[in-house]
């Protein structure tokens, strides 16, 4: 890895930064190779390392990098495809081609933004089912599932007192219900630290999240909340929708 002279790029200079570094990921690492510290690496290209720290941020949100707990700055492996489009027909947990198992269940208050699109009051709890999703040997999505109790009023006569029991009790009766559709949205986040933790990541690491609101009888009946690696995935809605999100210089479609 050469060094290159920043001063005259009219860019910023971070952003002129992660395009050379992009370049020696290509040409000078391997997948999984460490790169050097960021003293190093800041020295050796002539940059402040908050500068270094923005180049490499900026990498790391392309999937480009990983930071590893222990370990360092590893160079990333290609993101691998992630399908967020199941079939219309199906609630979470139904059907032969859903990848997630579902790990805890209880009660509790969703985020403001959740109670609004269920359209619940702010202190109207509700069951939250925690689901994960793996891949490859690696965890690539965790999930919180949130069902007001309108929608499984049946529940209470179900033996499922806590845990992935309670949890598959709840989706078993949000299936009874008729699906009446969905609508999806993906916005960049970054890992907090339960979501971190489930998903091998440093806190503040950036993440895809994915909403997913389910309507039955005409109001929405639950919401998924769901948060992606985003260093190591690429969402795919091929299936139904013809939406491909990537990186770097693969093509983005929509229908």
């Amino acid at each position: 890895m050469g060094t290159t002279q920043l001063d005259t790029v009219p860019e910023p200079k971070y952003w002129h930064l992660k395009t050379v570094l992009g370049e020696a990921l290509d040409s000078d690492f391997t997948v999984g190779e460490i790169l050097p510290n960021e003293r190093e690496l800041a020295a050796r290209f002539g940059v402040a390392r908050a500068t270094l720290r923005q180049a490499l941020e900026q990498l790391e949100l392309e999937g480009r990098l990983q930071r590893r707990r222990g370990v360092g700055t590893t160079v990333a492996p290609p993101r691998m495809g992630v399908d967020v489009s199941p079939s219309p027909h199906d609630w979470p947990g139904a059907g032969a081609t859903d990848a997630w198992q579902a790990t805890e269940c209880g009660l509790a208050l969703p985020p403001a933004t959740v109670a609004r699109l269920l359209d619940v009051d702010a202190d109207e709890e509700t069951h939250v089912v925690r689901r994960v999703r793996a891949g490859h040997g690696q965890p690539l999505a965790t999930e919180l599932l949130y069902v007001p109790a309108a929608s499984v009023p049946d529940l209470p006569a179900i033996d499922a007192p806590s845990g992935p029991a309670l949890a598959r009790g709840v989706l078993r009766e949000l299936a009874r219900l008729d699906l009446e559709g969905q609508d999806r949205a993906v916005e960049l986040g970054s890992a907090g630290a339960v979501d971190a933790k489930e998903l091998d990541r440093l806190p503040g690491a950036p993440v895809l999240v994915v909403t997913t609101r389910y309507f039955s009888e005409g109001r929405t009946a639950a919401v998924s909340v769901a948060t992606y690696r985003a260093d190591t995935c690429r969402l795919t809605f091929g299936a139904y929708g013809d939406l491909e999100i990537s990186h770097g210089a693969e093509e983005r479609r929509a229908s």
